[in-house]
């Protein structure tokens, strides 16, 4: 007979080898160090989603953006052949109280490209208050989410980034939402509604987690994926990307993917002593850097035998690998929000349609929209509609999608990519109003004003022009209220220099001039009272490059009106309406965008 002691202990046995598997399996997340030591990644040894570390850290997101609490994270994920990896990332959270109902709703945020280099991470510039993504970062919060930043793979200290890697980015996307759930009193539930935004290379890992969902996290309570400016289709992106102004993209994601994939893609073997100059550079660079020191370079320039793309294309390992970052093989489980410019210099729109069909083939929910703009623009201008259809799914609202619709299928308008990186305003709307110092009243230009510039950020150089209808408005002259008929005519093309630097803050210094004429006064004709010299109106802005796309881009000052001249009642209009002081705001918007 077995004694009830022996029996205890027999059982006692498995049980505590089975608490020491799991035990080791999984241990709990550690606070982490601060510096650049927390970058130091350990030998990955739980599961993907697994919480290593984590730390309290601060965000830099802009005047504007609401109170948070963040944290940065250190956490397991997958890379693209199904190698456990660690990732680093931010966790942000309002310091409001989620004014909803349920649990507070979560958005993994896909950033674009960065950089290859260390302190391009985005935790890292989030904490200095340098990355150019803040302003849509900064309005998911203001709308109460909690935003969730993965960095991607590589930028833990001694890895290179798997750029482009589009299994890694997505697994990287989604496995920080379980793992931003265990950061102690974060308030972010792991069973929480749960969206993905990305856009450029954030929206081709949006689109991979969306495709990866359902076999890799089936339990994530996904209910919305936003992915704008896809690189679908990885061949034709980087034939349209060769030698162009966007030359940098291809280059990065060639080394990206070779650290992902060293056998297919023998970098060191290929790259010729060029070659090998430029990703040394490049490993050293940040997304804006990079841009203007391979801005129109070919592939050839830096292999051996000058092998151009199409001859290593043709080399079966490497147009396999390439292949394999293609989109489109998956339905997507959820409502899908696509988006691109039409004026998309770097990632051509045709293959991000051809995206949207395959999806719709296999019954996704997709809306697809068509913003007139470039790439950088676009980024920032879809902001507002991104936002308000993911509350909409956290909301509960269907939606039908435009997988069935009659709108003609969008052609590229980009300028041409070979040659100076050129930013088109083309008659884009212009909100704009006059301060009349004298008279303590403020003239609304119509609302169908526009400014129309080409932005030749390479020459840094801008030339636009105004377009201001004529109009009337009513102001009180002498203590008497009169409809004042006015025209305003451009003199020349407003001229000036326009810069980007490596913080992607965009910096434009001109001027724009034009004749102020009075028309008429309470309906009547009064001649041409116009400025005898044209007024100056100084066009002067430092801020974020996010300005162009978002709204924010304007341009405002005082300046001196001239004496008026040419009709019986110049003395007196002069007398009111000339003279320094006179105040100004134009803010440049982008056109709406169409459904497709």
């Amino acid at each position: 007979m077995i004694s009830p002691f022996l029996r205890k202990s027999a059982l006692a046995l498995p049980l505590a080898a089975l608490a020491l598997a799991v035990s080791s399996a999984y241990a709990a997340p550690t606070q982490g160090p601060a510096g650049l030591a927390f970058y130091n990644a350990p030998a990955p040894t739980g599961a993907h989603g697994d919480l290593i570390s984590y730390r309290t850290t601060t965000v830099n997101l802009g005047a504007n953006a609401p109170a948070t609490k963040a944290w940065n994270v250190l956490y397991q994920s997958t890379d693209s052949v199904g190698a456990a990896n660690v990732v680093t990332g931010t966790v942000i959270v309002p310091t409001a109280a989620w004014a909803g109902t349920g649990e507070r709703p979560v958005i993994s945020y896909a950033v674009g490209t960065h950089g290859l280099a260390q302190p391009c991470a985005p935790s890292l510039q989030l904490a200095g208050g340098t990355d150019y993504e803040t302003a849509n970062i900064a309005a998911a919060l203001q709308a109460g989410y909690a935003v969730l930043v993965t960095d991607y793979a590589g930028y833990t200290t001694g890895s290179t980034p798997t750029y482009l890697a589009g299994a890694s980015q997505g697994n990287a996307v989604l496995d920080i939402v379980r793992a931003a759930s265990q950061v102690p009193s974060v308030g972010i539930s792991a069973n929480a509604k749960t969206a993905i935004w990305g856009y450029s290379q954030g929206g081709q890992s949006a689109s991979w987690a969306a495709e990866r969902k359902a076999s890799y996290v089936p339990n994530l309570n996904l209910v919305a994926v936003a992915a704008g400016g896809v690189p679908a289709d990885f061949i034709a992106t980087a034939k349209y990307l060769d030698g162009s102004n966007g030359a940098s993209f291809l280059f990065g994601g060639v080394i990206g993917l070779a650290e992902q994939y060293p056998t297919q893609i023998p970098l060191n073997t290929l790259a010729n002593a060029n070659g090998q100059a430029a990703i040394a550079r490049g490993k050293s660079q940040c997304v804006f850097e990079s841009l203007f020191d391979l801005m129109n370079h070919s592939l050839s320039e830096y292999t051996v035998g000058n092998q151009s793309l199409d001859q290593l294309i043709a080399v079966p390992a490497i147009n396999a690998t390439l292949k394999a970052q293609n989109l489109g093989a998956t339905k997507v489980p959820v409502p899908l929000y696509q988006y691109h410019g039409q004026a998309d210099e770097f990632i051509p729109i045709e293959q991000h349609v051809d995206l949207k069909r395959k999806y719709c083939a296999k019954f996704s929910n997709v809306t697809f929209d068509v913003y007139p703009s470039e790439h950088i623009v676009t980024q920032f201008q879809a902001a507002p509609t991104v936002l308000t259809w993911l509350g909409d799914r956290f909301n509960g609202k269907s939606t039908l999608g435009t997988c069935l619709t009659l709108n003609a299928e969008p052609k590229s308008t980009a300028n041409p990519n070979k040659g100076n990186f050129v930013v088109s305003l083309k008659s884009w709307p212009l909100v704009a109003n006059v301060g009349l110092k004298t008279l303590g009243q403020t003239v609304n230009l119509p609302t169908t004003s526009t400014f129309t510039a080409d932005t030749d950020i390479t020459a840094q150089r801008l030339t636009g022009t105004l377009s201001v209808p004529n109009f009337s408005q009513s102001i009180k002259i002498l203590g008497i209220g009169s409809q004042v008929g006015m025209k305003i005519t451009p003199v020349g093309d407003a001229t000036g220099t326009v810069t980007l630097d490596n913080q992607g803050q965009l910096h434009v210094h001109g001027v724009a001039k034009a004749d102020i004429t009075i028309t008429s006064l309470s309906g009547l004709p009064i001649g041409s009272c116009k400025t005898v010299t044209p007024v100056e109106f100084p066009i002067n802005f430092d801020g974020p490059v996010s300005s162009l796309g978002n709204g924010n881009l304007t341009f405002s000052g005082t300046t001196t009106f001239p004496q008026l001249k040419g009709c019986g009642v110049s003395a007196i209009l002069s007398a009111v309406m000339s003279g320094p002081g006179q105040t100004y705001s134009f803010t440049v918007k982008p056109p709406a965008p169409r459904k497709f």
